[in-house]
């Protein structure tokens, strides 16, 4: 996991690089949709068994339903917290049954560059509009299919560009660990996000590319970050 230093462009904070053993786990293959969040958001407000609640650490004035943008049909949601993202994986696990949550920041890489090191979710390459959403215009977006060309070695889309996603990790330095208090959801304010965005350059929508100036307190929604969930079962 992490840049090995010797790659251009790449930040400091993207290493040292080091091995990472990973339990078995499942990722979305596609951002949530503002449609997807939509059944999600009109259920918690007509329903009597609301989940907001449910959610360990936040209090409700953080649940900011009020920040579920996006175009509306299969375009990423975004400006949403990363409290509300937690609850929208909470609220699913309590409609089917399953343990979704959002990636950890090892699992969100492992998913996006695979087990050969790659810069970006395609290969070595650099990237053109046919893989990915970026340099584009601020508040720009893509449906989550659109990206056929730029899926990861596992088949998930948008890991490079179209918009930012929310990790479980906290902004910590590297090298990885999953013991040193980053996965714990009750502490510190600032978690990490990862991918890049529709406005992101070239070399900000890479595999091991972490938002350092996206990397925000999970209290505040931003224009640019989406999020996708995970699972740790079948």
């Amino acid at each position: 996991m992490g840049s090995n230093g010797k790659e251009k462009g790449r930040a400091t904070d993207e290493g040292p690089q080091r091995k990472v053993t990973l339990s078995a786990f499942w990722m979305g293959a596609f951002e949530l949709s503002r449609d997807e969040f939509d059944i999600f958001y009109k259920d918690e407000n007509t329903s009597d068994n609301s989940t907001v609640d449910a959610i360990t650490k936040p209090s409700p004035q953080y649940i900011d339903f009020s920040l579920g943008m996006g175009k509306e049909g299969g375009y990423p949601v975004n400006s949403l917290s990363q409290y509300s993202a937690l609850m929208y994986c909470r609220w699913l696990y309590n409609k089917t049954g399953d343990f979704y949550r959002l990636p950890t920041e090892a699992e969100w890489e492992k998913a996006a560059r695979g087990t050969d090191g790659r810069k970006y979710p395609w290969g070595n390459s650099k990237p053109n509009n046919k893989q990915a959403l970026y340099g584009a215009a601020y508040n720009s977006s893509a449906p989550v299919d659109s990206f056929a060309d730029g899926a990861s070695p596992y088949g998930v889309l948008d890991m490079a560009g179209n918009q930012w996603e929310w990790v479980s990790s906290a902004f910590k330095p590297y090298p990885y660990r999953s013991d040193d208090g980053r996965e714990n959801q009750n502490s510190g304010p600032i978690r990490s996000t990862r991918g890049g965005g529709h406005d992101s350059s070239e070399e900000e929508i890479t595999t091991t590319q972490r938002g350092r100036n996206l990397s925000r307190n999970p209290k505040a929604g931003h224009h640019n970050i989406g999020f996708r969930c995970a699972s740790s079962k079948n």
